[in-house]
């Protein structure tokens, strides 16, 4: 179905020619925007990357009707592109809505369904849940949002399974996160999906964020306690873990690296982390195996040791776990897929 062409305002300026065979990423700008969403997208998928030997993204910024759009701040972003763009772009991101409470308009849902039946991956950030679920999208699929709108999610479209704990969710061909700042998780997670580990860690160090943050949104809940000042040793510990991922570790060797008691350790970590010690090691692990399955031909019981799992059974649950895949599988998949994934 073809999207309907604006016919108020002025006429639009031309939209600039755009390489043809460029992975294309359409990013909405609706009116009351704050532009920090869209420069995370902008960020990662928008600057030219020449020192990556893979084809990189082509970032349009679209809106429902070409031209200025408002933002927070009394400025407005000016764009040629309008919903046709994004209809057919390879990648849709919504990075929010203007209104949680109110329906997303009937050629924003038109643009966003033309897109995922012609197979493109859809995501959002933050409140943009709201958009997808109101297209339809998320019927039958699991979706995050904030935890401040979770429970709102949840009642408007309770065909839709809410998580509001994850910071992002990846469901294939949609792809949901929590709040701003988890937006960027998920980015790094698509880098990651579409080149590797390799190059996913190198444009988060350019960020200056790790490459994989752990814990879920539960630790981010507004709750009425004080700051702990036990964290910086929670912190401490968790550097000294990520320098020994290789040996053996407990949470007896981690508790004493943070001058702490098992007991206390686990408390501490919990809040600071949302997560357990023994499965953020687990997880650690994983993260470092890609980079191994990526681009060395040590086998699956070589990489399981240097990531210090004590067996290749338990390296390949966990991994299955994390992954949804097998590391042989996930090492197939990426050595005959990372030429074609730009």
């Amino acid at each position: 179905m073809p999207i309907p062409a604006t016919t108020t305002g002025p006429r639009p300026l031309p939209a600039p020619r755009r390489p043809a065979a460029a992975h294309r990423v359409a990013v909405l700008a609706y009116p009351g925007m704050s532009v920090f969403e869209t420069g995370i997208v902008t960020e990662v998928f928008g600057l030219a990357r020449p020192e990556f030997d893979v084809d990189w993204y082509d970032l349009v910024l679209c809106a429902e009707q070409p031209g200025p759009v408002p933002v927070v701040g009394g400025a407005s972003l000016h764009t040629p592109y309008g919903l046709a763009e994004l209809a057919t772009a390879r990648t849709v991101i919504v990075p929010g809505v203007p209104d949680v409470t109110a329906d997303p308009s009937p050629e924003l849902i038109t643009a966003l369904r033309q897109a995922h039946r012609c197979g493109a991956r859809i995501m959002s950030i933050c409140s943009g849940a709201f958009a997808l679920a109101g297209a339809g999208l998320l019927d039958g699929r699991r979706a995050t949002t904030h935890w401040r709108y979770a429970e709102l999610l949840a009642r408007r479209y309770p065909r839709v399974e809410v998580d509001a704990d994850v910071l992002y969710l990846d469901d294939g061909d949609l792809l949901t996160s929590a709040g701003s700042a988890a937006g960027l998780d998920l980015c790094v997670h698509v880098i990651r999906r579409d080149h590797g580990a390799a190059i996913a860690n190198a444009v988060a160090r350019r960020l200056v964020i790790p490459p994989h943050r752990d814990g879920g949104q539960a630790q981010f809940v507004e709750a009425p306690v004080a700051a702990d000042p036990d964290d910086d040793r929670i912190a401490g510990s968790i550097d000294w873990a990520l320098a020994h991922l290789a040996e053996p570790l407990s949470v007896a060797q981690l508790a004493g690296q943070a001058h702490m008691s098992s007991r206390t350790y686990l408390r501490h970590f919990a809040r600071a982390t949302g997560t357990s010690p023994i499965r953020w090691l687990i997880d650690q692990r994983i993260r470092a195996s890609l980079t191994l399955l990526e681009e060395t031909d040590s086998s699956v019981e070589q990489v399981a040791r240097a990531v210090g799992f004590d067996t290749p059974v338990s390296y390949r649950h966990h991994f299955g776990r994390v992954m949804l895949t097998s590391p042989s599988a996930y090492r197939r998949a990426f050595r005959t897929g990372a030429g074609q994934r730009a």
